[in-house]
């Protein structure tokens, strides 16, 4: 702290620093400028970075926009969603909607896609922005390249078959196939696979899936995971895409 005398010195050289023989002369310019009221928020006031990047679209992909028919949303008009994007490429087709407040440009020369928003200083806007260019890009990824969620399955006798017949779950579509897991448990575990996902075991512990949906591919390696999570002290568990643990030590009484 300050004493009073402290306190009336450094005010003096506040106001007038020039006059003050005590500070030496390249301090001066410092003192000169006028004191500016510093903001401690962390937020950034600049637009979002990923909903302004631009979207690279691949020669072999096409994007389509499709209007959508208006309807009545009470107190949820923020919620309407106006218009699709068709995104087709060699892989498949899926639709994106998107909200009323969002534009998508194409631009067809350059293959790039940009998503804009009406007002970015509206919280709800500015959160939907980056979620819906990385929906689209997630999207052109999917029908041009694909996404893949690898599974190793780590633990003595753990193993994974592909079934075209389960005995515990009935098919949910004509032609579904079932993840067969062994993974300590004494019942037979066996997990339908989702329509348009494709599942392989190119290793009895290792569990490829591909598809076109990343959501759904990453949400059915999640289910497989819940069986057996991966556990601190022998590091046994399934784990999905390089995923690592730090092991503990053996508690000792």
């Amino acid at each position: 702290m300050f004493c009073p005398a402290s306190r009336r010195c450094l005010t003096r050289l506040l106001r007038d620093p020039a006059r003050s023989y005590s500070i030496p002369t390249f301090l001066v310019p410092a003192f000169s400028q006028p004191s500016r009221a510093q903001c401690f928020s962390s937020t950034a006031p600049a637009p979002s970075r990923i909903g302004g990047t631009p979207i690279s679209i691949p020669p072999e992909v096409t994007l389509n926009l499709i209007d959508l028919p208006r309807t009545q949303l009470r107190g949820r008009a923020k919620e309407a969603l106006t218009a699709a994007i068709e995104v087709s490429g060699p892989l498949g087709q899926m639709t994106l909607k998107i909200p009323s407040f969002l534009n998508v440009s194409h631009d067809e020369t350059l293959r790039k896609a940009t998503v804009t928003v009406q007002d970015s200083a509206i919280a709800h806007q500015r959160a939907m922005w980056g979620t819906v260019r990385s929906h689209l890009q997630n999207y052109i990824l999917g029908v041009s390249e694909g996404h893949v969620c690898i599974l190793s399955l780590v633990g003595v006798g753990y193993r994974a078959f592909i079934e075209s017949n389960a005995t515990t779950v009935s098919p949910e579509y004509p032609g579904q196939k079932f993840v067969s897991l062994k993974v300590g448990y004494s019942h037979p575990i066996e997990l339908g696979i989702p329509q348009g996902v494709k599942a392989s075991t190119p290793q009895p512990t290792r569990i490829l899936l591909e598809g076109v949906d990343k959501e759904a591919v990453t949400q059915f390696a999640a289910e497989i995971r819940e069986w057996r999570k991966p556990e601190p002290y022998k590091g046994k568990g399934i784990f999905v895409n390089g995923e690592t643990i730090k092991l503990k030590s053996k508690k000792i009484k």
